[in-house]
């Protein structure tokens, strides 16, 4: 018999892929399913972007790169901060890495083992609990409330802080809930936080473009009292509908920059060179693909939010950003897990329980409005069918 690490016992998972695989397999065999649950925009990359990285290899860009990334990617991502967040940052700070997820995985390695505490927010992208409980720390949940637009409380926030907390995990736009914390928390947390000096805190601002309603983005980075101990997270997936191509960055602080390269030079040596030179014209091309992406989500929320509340036993708020609904299916009686299975299995919609984004999910799924207005229309109604016929 095989033995393993214990650690990997406490790996857990993203249950997205897991519900994709499954409808991907219904699919297959013939059924008529409608995808939302997976968070990827609908969209295909940017053409200019496509060229620029067939140009890169035509132009033999071939071959290894800097652990951190190309020079100029690092410009670029630098001058894009500056305009979108009005921050100044040295681009020896920022490290490119392949997709959000590592950045997550370098930080909370760089912070987690035994006796340690790390804050995250619960209902949130399940990969944070996943990888502090894989570290050995404890996984000490940030409650995320649907009264007040599941932004987190300042106050609450502080009070979960101890002299075993390390790092502190923020995520806004958030996913799974489409939250947007309000610059008056942040403002109280920044605030809170000089009683902390020794708390790290990781940002994770990938959805940083994909607002609502006039609401402008609350960039930590732009808080010069945390700048030494904030770690930033973002990357092309999201507003440039490049899954795919694995590509992110990462902003450090500088006494923590040089363990994050080691780090990837230890798990990954470097990005695609390709990739890169894709990211460089993603940032510096032209910006209307991505107005126009999340003008067609701008609608497609509104659509989807309406309808939801129209299915009985079923409620959702609005939310501020990202592409996700998070509706509150507590008085249908049962619990979210099977309600994802019933609609999967007997309406062909998928859809995800809020527990694969933490307990505090529970009596809730995730809408992924990823997915053209049509295809939401037909969904609703087939939930709608699925639900009387129950």
């Amino acid at each position: 018999m095989i033995t393993m690490a214990s650690g990997i016992s406490r790996l857990g998972t993203e249950s997205a892929f897991e519900v994709l695989a499954r409808a991907s397999a219904m699919a297959t065999e013939g059924r008529d399913i409608i995808n939302l649950g997976i968070g990827q925009p609908d969209f295909v990359t940017p053409g200019h972007i496509v060229e620029a990285a067939t140009k890169a290899l035509r132009d033999g860009q071939h071959g290894y790169t800097p652990a951190n990334g190309i020079p100029e990617l690092r410009e670029a991502v630098a001058e894009n901060i500056s305009e979108y967040r009005g921050v100044d940052v040295d681009p020896s700070l920022i490290m490119i890495v392949p997709g959000g997820k590592v950045t997550m995985f370098f930080a909370i390695m760089m912070f987690g083992e035994p006796g340690v505490e790390i804050i995250y927010p619960n209902p949130g992208f399940p990969i944070y609990e996943s990888v502090i409980n894989f570290s050995g720390a404890k996984a000490v949940p940030m409650a995320l409330h649907e009264q007040n637009g599941f932004s987190f409380s300042a106050e609450e926030v502080l009070s979960l802080i101890n002299p075993n907390t390390r790092l502190l995990i923020i995520n806004s736009p958030a996913n799974p809930t489409g939250g947007v914390v309000p610059r008056g928390e942040i403002d109280k947390l920044v605030e809170g936080l000089e009683a902390y000096p020794k708390v790290t805190v990781l940002s994770d601002e990938i959805y940083a473009r994909m607002l609502y309603d006039g609401r402008q983005h609350i960039s930590l980075l732009g808080y010069e009292s945390i700048r030494n101990r904030l770690i930033l997270l973002d990357g092309w997936s999201k507003t440039y509908a490049m899954t795919g191509w694995r590509l992110g960055y990462s902003v450090w602080p500088s006494q923590l920059i040089e363990p994050a390269i080691r780090l990837a030079i230890n798990c990954h040596s470097c990005v695609n060179a390709s990739a890169q030179w894709a990211g460089i014209a993603a940032l510096q091309g032209p910006q209307a693909p991505v107005a126009e992406m999340v003008a067609a989500f701008t609608r497609r929320r509104r659509t989807i939010v309406h309808e939801l509340n129209r299915l009985p036993g079923i409620s959702c708020v609005e939310p501020g950003g990202a592409f996700y609904a998070f509706a509150n299916i507590s008085s249908i009686g049962i619990s979210a897990r099977e309600l994802q299975d019933k609609f999967l299995n007997e309406a062909g919609v998928a859809t995800i329980a809020g527990t694969s984004f933490g307990s505090h999910g529970e009596g809730y799924l995730r809408f992924s409005y990823a997915n053209s207005t049509e295809n939401i229309e037909r969904a609703i109604e087939r939930i709608n069918l699925c639900l009387f016929n129950t």
